[in-house]
């Protein structure tokens, strides 16, 4: 279809941070812009607002008859029996989903560069989209999350590059392949693959095939830049026919040394291997923390430096990455408490996470606040492993699983088993049926000093700014 600026386009589920990205892009492309959903809360429903994008409260059919669209955008979210959807597809109205939306009216013929995997997607794309933005590349760019040193989380080309999260999520009920199968991949970063998304993926297999087609995308004149300490990836690399390249802390074409916290930065120094040997190429130093976020940006800098940027501004822009909202933000830093704010909802991003605030904060006790409220996160799949990466906190406050009762019982996520395993191992931990519960607990039990980490995938009940005023009294 030849959409025109003008015309209207509807976005079902368009609170969702690609959705609500997508929605903005549009927006700014001169179309008349609207959407739906039922969970409109912050960051995203108040960017949308601010882009004077109307929101529909809730998915009726009527929402479709009043805005009349001349294209609908259907969200992952949306099931067959969605309302919306069912009207929809009563009518003569053309639609598509998100990722073939910005494959076809958005990347189009441009260099895509795609950052996939299961962990670290979103900062590095943050990190990717700022290093191109400061060589004067003026990336267009779509983003699960706020960069900080954007004005928002996307961003309409203006030349011949497009940066895009590339997520294996399936594309919607009609479109049952994975996201990046639309993103015509170019240039790739792959940070990891775990079994993820246990709500469509029976098993890791079934994750690595949807990996495989990935790679398989990537042209001759391409490259994939992998992390080379995942034997998932490994696995994969030789259905991929572009260069590939790889990174890591020990092993890899790109290595780095000599990693510390000086003076509030984490620096370290990088290494290419250079035949049987290895060669110093560069300092690099960040305002991220942690072994995870030392991966992004050794992974963002092995690409830029394969492609032959120029090497200082590249360095440059590393070291005034700001970071992304919702991952490691501070919320609250005062002489008594910090209080910090991640989107982690899988037990390697939690664990990953833990250790970068220890690391940041070494002589502070960490109170770990989590929500399982992700399809993974909800399912009794991972207990073992978020039992385990919760251990690494001074104390956890847990809450039960968000809609507990739409998780079948046998596969439903025990917060009750976890809090009971880590007080029998000798650990801190306390169970909360809701943010009030947790808030009044975390109340009793703080001293000064300690360093609050509040991990979930959603708005957990208004748990940040309850969290905030009982933070902010204490140093009054």
């Amino acid at each position: 279809m030849n959409l025109k600026p003008g015309q209207k386009v509807y976005l079902m589920g368009v609170c969702g941070t690609a959705m609500a990205s997508l929605a903005g892009i549009f927006k700014e492309m001169g179309f008349q812009v609207a959407g739906s959903d039922q969970n409109v809360y912050p960051p995203m429903s108040t960017m949308l607002e601010n882009l004077n994008i109307p929101i529909f409260n809730g998915y009726r059919a009527e929402n479709l008859k009043e805005f009349q669209p001349d294209f609908v955008i259907v969200g992952n979210v949306i099931s067959r029996s969605n309302p919306e959807a069912e009207y929809l597809l009563s009518q003569e109205i053309p639609y598509t989903s998100l990722p073939q939306a910005m494959g076809e009216f958005v990347i189009g013929s441009r260099d895509s560069y795609v950052v996939s995997g299961t962990h670290g997607k979103t900062t590095t794309s943050s990190l990717l989209a700022w290093v191109l933005e400061s060589l004067g590349k003026e990336p267009g760019f779509l983003i699960g999350g706020l960069p900080l040193n954007f004005k928002s989380s996307f961003r309409p080309p203006q030349k011949d590059i497009f940066v895009i999260e590339g997520d294996e999520y399936d594309t919607a009920f009609f479109d049952k392949v994975p996201k990046f199968v639309h993103y015509k991949p170019k240039h790739v970063i792959l940070t990891s693959i775990e079994f993820d998304h246990a709500d469509i993926y029976k098993d890791l297999d079934q994750i690595l095939q949807a990996f495989r087609r990935l790679l398989e995308l990537i042209p001759e004149d391409g490259t994939l830049v992998y992390n080379a300490q995942d034997k998932n990836i490994e696995s994969l690399l030789k259905y991929c026919r572009g260069q590939k390249v790889s990174y890591g802390f020990e092993s890899g074409d790109y290595t780095l040394s000599d990693r510390s916290n000086v003076l509030g930065r984490n620096q370290f120094r990088v290494f290419k291997k250079d035949g049987d040997k290895k060669r110093s190429v560069a300092d690099l130093a960040l305002k991220v923390f942690g072994p995870h976020n030392t991966m992004n940006a050794l992974g963002v800098f092995a690409l830029m430096h394969t492609l032959g940027f120029e090497q200082g501004a590249v360095l440059s822009a590393l070291a005034s990455f700001k970071g992304v909202k919702r991952r490691q933000e501070i919320l609250l830093e005062n002489k008594d408490y910090a209080l910090i704010e991640d989107f982690a909802h899988h037990p390697t991003a939690v664990r990953l996470t833990i250790e970068a605030m220890k690391e940041k904060y070494p002589d502070r006790r960490l109170l770990a606040v989590f929500e399982p409220r992700s399809a993974t996160s909800r399912r009794k799949y991972f207990q073992d492993q978020f039992e385990e990466a919760f251990s690494h906190a001074d104390a956890l406050f847990l809450s039960v699983p968000y809609e507990a009762a739409k998780i079948p019982e046998g596969e439903r996520f025990s917060s009750k088993e976890v809090v009971d395993h880590l007080k029998a191992s000798g650990h801190e931990a306390f169970l909360g049926e809701n943010a009030k519960e947790l808030v009044s607990e975390i109340e009793r039990y703080k001293s000064p000093g300690d360093v609050v980490l509040v991990m979930s995938n959603g708005g957990f009940d208004g748990i940040y700014g309850q969290l905030r005023s009982v933070l902010d009294q204490s140093n009054t």
